[in-house]
């Protein structure tokens, strides 16, 4: 049994679970929950630092979901959470808010092309809900054009699972499908006059498909069609932003749109988020009552301001994306030396793991988990993210993990069973 063998996994946080299950529906809940993850997972985790976790139990893992994204530059980044630390000495959650309100718009709308102003919150779910009602100000009308399988947040109007929401909830929206033309005109046309806002995601990073970067082409008939019928185009940054451009992420293939929304990375996991606009948008921004008691707190704004810094001023960008063509590269060979067809798709900043003939996740749970017992935290399903405080020895660990995981795969495969919790991929 390795150090991160399963049968240790009867300690802390087994006990936790427990604990949890008495005091917490479900036992956990969100995305952070591992109800759908292998059962050797842990649930929680004790401390991180840099580009590693450990676990209730102590075991110790190369982590490349990155908190699902808030990590950028490494856990615990001394530069940034000495700017957190300092400002919560000063005064964090108070009756208004500090002057780092202001230098961190300041910084954001230095940075990003299409903004010329910037409201805070808490949470991507927060800036996404801010751009609908804005959006909805400015054209005074009530219909969304959204891609099928896009996620933008927990709020009632857009959460996947519908448990306890109504269908007025979910009103006033046409779905078009991802990088689809012919799609989004035929739902822009459905709109029709009422037409509020088009949301997309800088590219399709839906979880269990493959991801695909967004088309070009697409792109432009997005900005064309918001131009020709008076709505806002809304880029939902949060996953992705400063991931794949130190920009909004559409500045990329030369399209901006008229509002973004951010989260996750922005204070390098501080809590933090923000919708950014144009001037177009200002007056709309300006109407609309939005507020919450801690969205105004200086410490996590104060953590934005470095991290913005350090964003601008280092190689940051340039490095993940070495290091996730590195590893790109280097398991594609193993794959294959191993004879499986395995799939990387995505930017190599945030990539997502799928392998072929794997529609109910029998291959890709027993991979992930054999990942996990030699110390590489891997998501089966999911979009996983690389930061700065990686290193090649750290990929190169990485890769070692998955030649020998590839290795186990393979002289067990016909005993793999498809994962009882993935039943719904193959239902109907």
């Amino acid at each position: 049994m390795t150090a991160n063998g399963k049968k240790a996994r009867d300690g802390a946080d087994r006990a936790l679970r427990e604990r949890a299950a008495r005091v917490i529906p479900g036992g956990m809940y969100g995305h952070q929950s591992t109800a759908l993850l292998p059962d050797g997972y842990p649930q929680f985790f004790t401390g991180g630092q840099g580009a590693h976790l450990t676990d209730a139990d102590g075991r110790r893992y190369l982590d490349f979901m990155c908190a699902y994204g808030p990590n950028l530059l490494g856990y615990a980044h001394p530069e940034v959470d000495a700017a957190y630390i300092g400002q919560l000495r000063k005064g964090d959650a108070m009756t208004g808010p500090s002057p780092a309100m202001v230098e961190l718009a300041e910084a954001f709308t230095s940075m990003v092309t299409h903004a010329d102003w910037a409201i805070f919150c808490k949470n991507g779910t927060d800036a996404n809900s801010m751009a609908m009602v804005t959006a909805r100000a400015h054209t005074r009308r009530k219909t969304l054009v959204l891609a099928k399988g896009a996620y933008h947040g927990a709020a009632p109007w857009c959460v996947p699972r519908p448990a306890g929401t109504t269908p007025e909830d979910r009103a006033n929206q046409v779905f078009c499908t991802y990088n689809n033309i012919e799609s989004l005109e035929a739902a822009v046309a459905k709109a029709g006059d009422d037409l509020a806002a088009i949301f997309a995601a800088p590219f399709k990073h839906d979880a269990f498909i493959d991801q695909a970067e967004v088309d070009p082409a697409y792109a432009r008939r997005a900005r064309e069609l918001a131009d020709r019928t008076g709505a806002l185009l809304v880029i939902d940054d949060v996953r992705a932003g400063f991931r794949v451009a130190r920009d909004c992420s559409w500045s990329a293939v030369g399209v901006q749109p008229d509002l973004s929304s951010w989260g996750k990375c922005v204070a390098n996991g501080h809590p933090i988020s923000a919708l950014l606009g144009n001037d177009k948008a200002r007056a709309a921004a300006a109407s609309i009552y939005v507020t919450g008691s801690f969205w105004f707190a200086g410490a996590a704004m104060a953590a934005g301001v470095e991290t913005l810094k350090l964003i601008r001023e280092t190689d940051y960008l340039e490095k993940i994306e070495g290091l996730g063509a590195r590893l790109r590269q280097g398991l594609a060979e193993r794959a294959s030396a191993a004879g499986f067809g395995f799939r990387q798709t995505g930017p190599v900043t945030m990539p997502l793991f799928l392998f072929d003939d794997d529609k109910d996740l029998a291959k890709g749970f027993a991979w992930s988990s054999a990942m996990l017992e030699r110390g590489v935290y891997v998501h089966p399903w999911h979009n996983m993210f690389l930061c700065a405080a990686m290193t090649e020895a750290d990929i190169d660990f990485a890769l070692d993990a998955a030649e020998a995981s590839f290795a186990d795969l393979r002289k067990n495969r016909t005993e793999l069973r498809p994962a009882a919790k993935m039943a719904f991929l193959t239902a109907g």
